[in-house]
């Protein structure tokens, strides 16, 4: 058997040669397993050399299949498995996308019994998921390579010039879920298409499976909502969506997707776009949502607001001279946006709005109740006492529109504070009929102390500011309210003035 000398010359790169002298070989015994093994490594090595052309790796491919080698040839597949990748990379990497390229590759190899749980089939399918994950075959090639097959190491996240990327398990799982959502194409140009009702059924649990296992990936529950949305399993999707949304929240199509998911109940679904359009966000972002929030402002018969939103839609669009839709100019050939008057902008609304949305999100956070004890307008910083255990500060951007000292707040903190620092999830003035701990009403005559400076009610301290600006007297009837108070100097808690009844300021 001339096995060491085609060996030899395989090594030596006489590719040609070798070639000959395994093909003859195996001719002349076609069920010689030694033959085909023989001819399977020139075969191997002459992939290797022609991965960057597709005809004559395929027909190489071809070769390989002819064989029929048992799949008990580990060793021969593992390697097969890499050549290939290195094909699906050159196919990848083009300039110019080519779909039919990579389906005939795809083709070619699907038959070919590659170990499904090997390091090299994992190369394998991150190469062939780069090609494949644009195109329409994405749901089939992921089948026949089995997200099963996934090793430990590929739900890792990887690195990429200094920067963390979602693992390759991740990027499996969320590119099959988009191509559930696209449908099957229906026709050759891909214009009709259907959802496989079957298939996102018996996905779900996988994806499933993988928000348990992995919950650091902050995409899959997003997915699940919308495939229970594209089922129409409205009862579920929201308990599917929240942890995502919750750690989403700042992303207005976060909210884009919560008004879908309310699309019964239009004031929700109103509330979510207010809160959607409050975020920070580039305006090319919006403008389809504007268009879909400015058509609810119109049927509410909002018509300053709406053409506020219209013309933001219409300044975006001229800036980068896009097409404005029909509908825009339709409405603004209408009396009522000729008559209408827009404003700079409707956050006022939406701020409105704000309490409704965030609701949806911590409705499983129980409000607490806190007293505004100082503001910072320029900073937007206020600080608060709930009791002598719980007190500090925190930003109200976004949540409230000019408190005041003394104001009753509900509250939905986000965690423990920091230093005194507390971040908030949801924040909204109380009802005038609520009480809180760490506020009070009194009445009583005020003792001033002899340098006329500060003065108290009982336990309630009056401070030399407020002393001075109403002309208090000592023995003067006063009554007003209090907060609970840290005197720093003094290291203890006591009761604070904070405002006084304006009928008793002048009473001597």
């Amino acid at each position: 058997m001339p096995a060491k000398e085609i060996k030899e010359l395989r090594q030596a790169g006489k590719l040609e040669e070798a070639y000959a002298m395994a093909k003859a070989e195996l001719e002349a015994d076609l069920s010689n397993i030694w033959s085909k093994r023989n001819l399977s490594w020139v075969l191997y090595a002459q992939l290797d050399e022609v991965a960057s052309n597709l005809d004559a790796f395929i027909a190489k491919i071809n070769e390989v299949k002819d064989l029929d080698l048992p799949a008990s040839e580990e060793m021969f597949f593992d390697n097969i498995s890499i050549v290939i990748a290195k094909a699906a990379r050159v196919i990848s990497h083009e300039t110019t996308q080519d779909s039919t390229k990579i389906y005939l590759l795809f083709d070619a190899v699907k038959d070919l019994p590659i170990k499904r749980d090997s390091k090299w089939f994992s190369v394998l399918f991150s190469a062939m998921h780069k090609g494949m994950k644009e195109s329409n075959r994405y749901v089939e090639f992921a089948d026949w390579w089995d997200l099963e097959n996934l090793r430990s190491e590929d739900f890792l996240k990887e690195e990429y010039n200094s920067k963390k990327i979602m693992s390759i398990a991740e990027q499996a799982y969320i590119t099959y879920a988009k191509k559930l959502l696209e449908g099957t194409p229906l026709d050759p140009f891909g214009q009709q298409k259907v959802i496989d009702k079957d298939k996102i059924q018996s996905f779900l649990p996988k994806l499933d499976y993988l928000i348990e296992k992995q919950p650091d990936y902050q995409y899959p529950p997003y997915f699940k909502a919308k495939l229970l949305l594209a089922l129409g399993n409205d009862g579920n999707v929201l308990s599917a969506f929240l942890p995502f949304a919750k750690q989403k929240r700042n992303d207005f199509w976060v909210w884009e997707l919560m008004a879908e998911i309310f699309l019964e109940n239009k004031e929700i679904q109103f509330a979510c776009y207010c809160k959607a359009l409050s975020l920070k966000t580039p305006e090319d972002f919006l403008i389809k949502l504007r268009q879909s929030f400015a058509e609810m402002l119109i049927q509410k018969s909002m018509f300053n607001e709406a053409k506020t939103e219209i013309q933001k839609v219409i300044s975006t669009r001229e800036k980068h001279q896009w097409k404005i839709p029909n509908q825009i100019m339709q409405w603004t050939e209408m009396e009522w946006y000729k008559s209408a008057n827009s404003k700079r902008d409707n956050s006022d609304l939406y701020l409105s709005q704000l309490k409704q949305a965030e609701e949806i999100l911590f409705q499983d956070i129980p409000e607490e109740l806190i007293v505004v004890e100082f503001v910072n307008e320029n900073k937007n910083i206020l600080s608060f006492v709930k009791d002598k255990q719980k007190h500090g500060f925190f930003n109200y951007t976004g949540k409230l529109i000019k408190p005041q000292i003394g104001d009753l707040l509900k509250v939905r903190f986000n965690g423990a504070g920091q230093n005194g620092f507390y971040k908030v999830l949801s924040s909204e003035k109380a009802g005038p009929n609520l009480t809180a701990d760490a506020k009070k009403s009194f009445e009583g005559e005020i003792k001033i102390n002899e340098e006329g400076k500060f003065g108290f009610v009982d336990d309630v301290f009056v401070e030399p500011s407020i002393v001075s600006r109403l002309n208090l007297q000592n023995s003067q009837s006063v009554s007003g309210n209090a907060i609970l108070s840290f005197n720093k100097k003094k290291n203890q808690w006591g009761w604070k003035m904070i405002e006084i009844n304006s009928e008793k300021k002048n009473n001597g």
